[in-house]
């Protein structure tokens, strides 16, 4: 086991976003490398199109909770996520955000262009998923690209048009934030 690895992660989005699929699949993959991990999500009329916000360490931390100041990356489905969100990131901390940049050293991402351009509009969250994994990230994530895609073929194994679908999605981010 990797001792060394401490990142805490925020993802924000809201209901139907798929805020929690991509919190599952950055677990699941910081499982298969043997880290411990935590998660926790708060759902905010998550049906009706409310916040969702879901906590994600990996590391020796024992509350899965992640205090104002001290996320690693902030994962943001809608610039308005970020704009709510934010306040997590540490200092040095780091975000992608589909929409409106709001901060400096944040990445902007059109997850939904991009969703649409490969006509998956409902895979948003994996572009951005994408777009933190790209290379020339400020700091690298525990796990990359092929981590995921390891899960997501464990995962949707009997969905093999889904599985392809959800390949694109993320290659649209990884693509969009290297270029």
């Amino acid at each position: 086991m990797n001792e060394t690895i401490h990142q805490q992660i925020v993802i924000s989005g809201v209901g139907g976003q798929g805020v929690l699929f991509v919190t599952r699949l950055m677990a699941e993959a910081a499982i298969r490398k043997g880290l411990p991990v935590l998660t926790s999500e708060t759902h905010g009329m998550a049906q009706r199109g409310g916040t969702v916000i879901s906590h994600l360490k990996v590391g020796a931390y024992t509350s899965p909770l992640i205090r104002t100041g001290q996320a690693d990356v902030l994962l943001a489905m809608k610039d308005e996520g970020a704009a709510q969100h934010g306040h997590y990131l540490h200092r040095n901390g780091w975000a992608v955000v589909n929409g409106a940049v709001l901060a400096e050293g944040w990445r902007q991402l059109d997850a939904d262009g991009l969703a649409h351009q490969i006509g998956n509009p409902r895979a948003v969250n994996l572009v951005v998923l994408g777009g933190v994994l790209a290379e020339g990230a400020p700091h690298p994530l525990f796990c990359t690209a092929e981590d995921i895609r390891a899960v997501m073929a464990e995962r949707l194994a009997a969905k093999p048009a889904l599985l392809e679908k959800s390949y694109k999605a993320l290659d649209a981010g990884l693509q969009a934030v290297a270029s």
